[in-house]
């Protein structure tokens, strides 16, 4: 498609080429995920002004600490399987002593969903078995990754358009045996729907895998991870940086699945979150595929 150039003045140009050269931090506010204080939701604290970044942790995770313009505040991810109640986020501030910030994990009930299915859907073969632990260990790595670059935002993009099919945090038992709840969000379109990068990063893992299929991994920096699996093609290769918005892919129904669909994760601090906190309202339009 051609595209009508845009005119952009010399001073116009300039002051757009300071202002990316100028800190993230100095850009103004970062717009925050909507904080839920639950398993598998998102806290914020408010961390003060200082010159130097203070870091964080939580249960000896690195958690993200971001600039709004005026002072840091640190953006924790809650595991879902941590239990409600007293909690501390553990802050350093340069050579003083660490200071622990205390909170309450609220309880919260997510759907259940109970099914009765064939025993050869739900117990895997030897062969599967082996398959999966192969594969557990190295996901349990990607997820684990935590880089120095702050990310661009913490608003996210839906990767596809299409209707939430299944919620965050739904547990399903099946034939009585309870299964992990469901650690992201399932969003039903059709075979070949472009699927985008949700926000800038680089990609750091793709493959086939038994559970997830066609699968691909964004770092966004410190520790905030976006994962997309069932794909039926990736545009993609570990390494590449892509850009918001950007296609990476494309909905299929690969991996251990009845249909096809998109299943979206978003990791922070090595936690799966519900994404549905960190959406923005508009889907940004879709650009070409990437070079493989």
């Amino acid at each position: 498609m051609n595209r009508t150039p845009t005119i952009v003045t010399r001073r116009a140009l300039a002051a757009l080429l300071a202002a990316v050269a100028l800190p993230a931090f100095a850009a103004g506010p970062i717009e925050l995920p909507r904080a839920h204080v639950v398993p598998g939701g998102v806290a914020t604290f408010a961390l003060g002004a200082s010159a130097e970044a203070p870091s964080a942790r939580y249960n000896e995770q690195r958690v993200l600490v971001v600039h709004d313009g005026t002072q840091w505040t640190a953006v924790l991810g809650i595991p879902l399987s941590a239990t409600p109640g007293p909690a501390s986020l553990q802050v350093q501030r340069g050579a003083e002593a660490d200071t622990r910030l205390r909170f309450e994990i609220e309880p919260f009930r997510y759907a259940e969903q109970r099914l009765k299915v064939a025993p050869g859907k739900v117990d895997l073969s030897k062969a599967d078995l082996a398959r999966y632990e192969r594969e557990r260990v190295h996901l349990e790595q990607v997820a684990a990754t935590f880089s120095t670059t702050l990310p661009s935002t913490l608003r996210l993009l839906q990767p596809t358009p299409g209707p939430r099919s299944s919620s965050f945090g739904l547990r399903r038992i099946f034939n009585g045996q309870s299964r992990n709840p469901h650690s992201g969000m399932d969003i039903a379109a059709a075979a070949g729907t472009p699927v985008i990068a949700a926000a800038a990063g680089r990609v750091i893992d793709t493959g086939d895998y038994f559970f997830n299929g066609n699968t691909v991994w964004i770092d966004h920096g410190a520790g905030l991870l976006t994962m997309y699996c069932h794909l039926s093609e990736i545009a993609v290769k570990p390494g590449d940086t892509v850009a918001a918005g950007q296609a990476i892919g494309a909905v299929g129904a690969t991996g251990r699945v009845t249909g096809a669909h998109l299943h979206w994760s978003v990791s922070l601090n090595h936690a799966m979150v519900d994404p549905a906190l960190f959406l923005t309202p508009v889907l940004a339009p879709v650009s070409e595929p990437a070079a493989k």
